[in-house]
C-alpha cells in the first residue's frame, strides 16, 4: 500500500513540474517575425509608412504596425524626441500598462524549481533505502526472511529417507504445539537443533517442513548474510534478528550454512580483531545469554561440523545434533517414490532396481536423476519415462553426458576397450569385491571409457573396509594399465591410467599411515589427518615421525602397490582369452552390462584371483 502511494506521489509531482514548465513557456511574450533598426524605424515614420506604435511600459521596446498591416518589433533607445516625431507624423501612439509588482509571486516562482528538485530527491532516496539490493541506511538490520504464517508447501510427508532426523524435528514441532504437556513433567523446550550432514541430504528441506508443520512465525537467513565489510554490522544484524524473534515468540529461527559465521575462534593467521568473531560472540550471547530467549527455537544446518566453535555446540545453545546422512536402500526407495509423483513412468521402470543401483546417492541426487530421465524422454519425443532413460540418466549423473560427436580411430577404440576390459575382468575375478555393473567405451565427460561397480550397501553405511578389500581395490585400479601392457607392449602404454595410479597411491598411503595395515610399521597412525587445512590452524603443525620412518612409509607404499600389480597381472595373464573376448564385445557393442559379463565368465574357464 505504501509503495503504491509513493508511486502515485511521484507521478503527481511529475505532472506539476510539466504544467509549471509549460505555463512558463506559454507566458513568454511572442517574438515578432521581423524587426527594424531604430534609424530604419524613424525613416519609415517620417515617410508615412507607420500607422500605429505600441510602446512597452519600460520604454525599451515598441511593436509597430505598418500601413499595410505588418507587425514589426523595434528596440527603443532613450530618445526624448521620439514622441514628438511620432505626433508630428500623425502616428497612433499607445503604451502597455505597468504590470503589478507581486513580490510573493516572484519569490514563489524563484523557489518552486529548487523545492520540486528537493522533493524528487527525497522520494528517490526513500525508494533506494527501501528497495532490494540497496541498504544504504539499513546495514545493521537483519536480512532474515519472515513468514508469519508459513506457507512453504512442504510438510513432513514430503520428506523421505531420513526417518530418524524427521522424528527428532517432529518432536520439536510437538514442543511448540503442545508445550504444556512437556512442561507438566518438568521438560524444557530445546533451544537449538543443529542439522549435520553432507550436501544434498535434505537439511534445508527438513527446516522448510518444520515451518510448514509448526504454524508459528518462521525466520530464515543464511550465515553469510550476517557478515559485511563494515565493522559491527554482523553483530547488529544478530541483535536485530533476535529482537524480531522475541517480538513474535514462539517462533523458529533457521540459519542455513552456519559455518560461515560459527567457525572456531582464534584460528586466523592475523591475530587481530575479526568481524566474524564479533558476530559469533553476539550470536552466542543471544542464544544463551543473561536475558535468555524463551520461546525461540533455533535450527541451523551445516556440512562442516568439525570447524564450528565449541561454545556454539554445547548444550543450552544447540541441545540436539541431528545427523542427516545419505539414505540407505529403503530411504532411497522412499525418496524415489516421492520424486516420482507427477512423472509418467512406463511399466518397465523398477524403482527398487534403481534404488539398488544408486548407493551413495543423496536425496538431491535422486531428484536430479529422475528429472534428467524426464528431460531425456521429452528430448526423444516419448510420452513416458522408460528404464532406458533412467539408465542413461544414471550414467549421465555419474560420468557426464555422452560425447556422440567424438570419432574414435580403430586403434584408440581397441586400446580403450582393452583398458576397460582389464578393470572389469580383474574386478569380477577378485574375491569379496563389488560386482561389475556396466562397462562402456562411449566417451563421457573427460573419460574415454568407464567401468561401473555397484558398491556394497553394508560397506557404505558402516564405512568399514577390510584390508583385503583395499588390496582388491588397488588391483582393480591397476587392471586397465596392465591390460594395455599385455596387449600392446610396455612402449605403447598411455597416460589414460593417470587417475588410476593416483587412486592406488592414495589408498596404499592411507593403509600405511592411517589404518595401521603395514606389516613392517604395525598398527600405528602416522602424521596428521589428511583433511583440509582450516584457517591456518594446522599450518605450523609438524609431522610426528622421523626421516627414517618417512622412508619406511615410502617403502611400504611401494610394496603394497607392487603386490596389487602382481595380483592383477596374474589374473589377466591366466585369463587372457577371456580378456580378448570381452574387449571384442566392447568394440562391437560399445556397452556390456552385468548380465552379459556373467554369461561370458560362465561359458569360459576362468581362474579367480588368489587371496592377498
Amino acid at each position: 500500500m505504501n509503495k503504491r502511494w509513493r508511486n502515485a506521489g511521484l507521478y503527481a509531482l511529475l505532472v506539476v513540474v510539466v504544467v509549471f514548465l509549460a505555463t512558463a513557456l506559454l507566458d513568454r511574450q511572442p517574438q515578432s517575425t521581423a524587426s527594424w533598426r531604430y534609424s530604419q524605424f524613424i525613416d519609415r515614420v517620417e515617410t508615412g509608412q507607420v500607422e500605429k506604435v505600441n510602446i512597452s511600459a519600460d520604454r525599451s521596446r515598441a511593436l509597430v504596425t505598418t500601413s499595410d498591416g505588418q507587425r514589426v518589433a523595434v528596440n527603443l533607445p532613450a530618445d526624448p524626441e521620439l514622441l514628438n516625431i511620432l505626433q508630428t507624423n500623425g502616428v497612433d501612439i499607445s503604451v502597455s500598462p505597468q504590470a503589478e509588482d507581486n513580490v510573493w509571486a516572484r519569490v514563489l516562482s524563484t523557489l518552486l524549481i529548487p523545492f520540486l528538485l528537493l522533493v524528487v530527491l527525497f522520494f528517490v532516496l526513500r525508494r533506494a533505502q527501501n528497495g532490494p539490493g540497496s541498504q544504504a541506511m539499513n546495514f545493521g538490520k537483519s536480512r532474515a526472511r519472515v513468514q508469519m504464517e508459513p506457507q512453504t508447501q512442504v510438510t513432513f510427508g514430503d520428506v523421505a529417507g531420513i526417518e530418524q532426523a524427521k522424528l527428532e524435528l517432529a518432536e520439536v514441532v510437538d514442543f511448540l504445539k503442545n508445550a504444556d504437556r512437556f512442561t507438566a513433567v518438568g521438560a524444557k523446550i530445546p533451544k537449538g537443533v543443529l542439522l549435520v550432514g553432507p550436501p544434498g541430504t535434505g537439511k534445508t528441506l527438513l527446516a522448510r517442513a518444520v515451518a510448514g508443520e509448526a504454524g508459528v512465525p518462521f525466520f530464515s537467513i543464511s550465515g553469510s548474510e550476517f557478515v559485511e565489510m563494515f565493522v559491527g554490522v554482523g553483530a547488529s544484524r544478530v541483535r536485530d534478528l533476535f529482537e524480531q524473534a522475541k517480538a513474535n515468540a514462539p517462533c523458529i529461527v533457521f540459519i542455513d550454512e552456519i559455518d560461515a559465521v560459527g567457525r572456531q575462534r582464534g584460528a586466523g593467521l592475523g591475530g587481530g580483531n575479526d568481524e566474524r568473531e564479533q558476530t559469533l560472540n553476539q550470536l552466542l550471547t543471544e542464544m544463551d545469554g543473561f536475558e535468555g530467549n524463551t520461546g525461540i527455537i533455533i535450527i541451523a544446518a551445516t556440512n562442516r561440523p568439525d570447524v564450528l566453535d565449541a561454545a556454539l555446540l554445547r548444550p543450552g545453545r544447540f541441545d540436539r545434533q541431528v545427523v542427516v546422512d545419505r539414505p540407505d536402500y529403503t530411504g532411497r526407495l522412499e525418496i524415489l517414490n516421492v520424486h516420482a509423483r507427477g512423472k509418467t513412468l512406463s511399466k518397465d521402470v523398477d524403482l527398487e532396481k534403481i534404488a539398488r543401483r544408486t548407493p551413495g546417492f543423496t536425496g538431491a541426487d535422486l531428484a536430479n536423476l529422475l528429472n534428467e530421465a524426464a528431460i531425456l524422454a521429452a528430448r526423444r519425443n516419448l510420452t513416458e519415462i522408460s528404464m532406458d532413460e533412467v539408465n542413461d540418466a544414471i550414467d549421465r549423473v555419474l560420468a557426464g553426458p555422452e560425447k556422440k560427436d567424438r570419432v574414435m580411430s580403430e586403434k584408440r577404440k581397441s586400446l580403450v576397450a582393452y583398458h576397460e576390459a582389464g578393470h572389469a575382468l580383474v574386478g569380477a575375478l577378485m574375491p569379496d569385491y563389488d560386482p561389475v555393473q556396466k562397462i562402456s567405451i562411449i566417451p563421457r565427460g573427460r573419460a574415454g571409457g568407464l567401468t561401473w561397480f555397484t558398491p556394497s550397501e553394508d560397506r557404505m553405511d558402516s564405512g568399514l573396509y577390510s584390508r583385503s578389500y583395499l588390496q582388491n581395490q588397488m588391483a582393480v585400479a591397476l587392471g586397465g594399465r596392465i591390460a594395455e601392457e599385455l596387449v600392446f607392449g610396455e612402449e605403447e602404454v598411455t597416460t589414460g591410467a593417470s587417475n588410476d595410479l593416483q587412486q592406488v597411491a592414495r589408498v596404499a598411503r592411507q593403509m600405511v599411515t592411517r589404518f595401521g595395515m603395514s606389516d613392517r610399521l604395525g598398527p600405528v597412525a602416522l602424521g596428521r589427518s589428511q583433511g583440509g587445512m582450516f584457517l591456518g590452524r594446522d599450518i605450523m603443525a609438524e609431522r610426528d615421525f622421523s626421516e627414517e620412518t618417512a622412508a619406511a612409509i615410502d617403502d611400504e607404499v611401494r610394496n603394497l602397490v607392487d603386490q596389487a600389480y602382481r595380483r592383477a597381472k596374474s589374473v589377466l595373464t591366466e585369463n587372457r582369452a577371456v580378456l580378448d573376448k570381452l574387449a571384442e564385445m566392447l568394440i562391437e557393442r560399445e556397452t556390456v552390462d552385468a548380465e552379459e559379463l556373467q554369461e561370458l565368465l560362465a561359458t569360459n574357464d576362468v581362474r579367480v584371483a588368489s587371496i592377498a
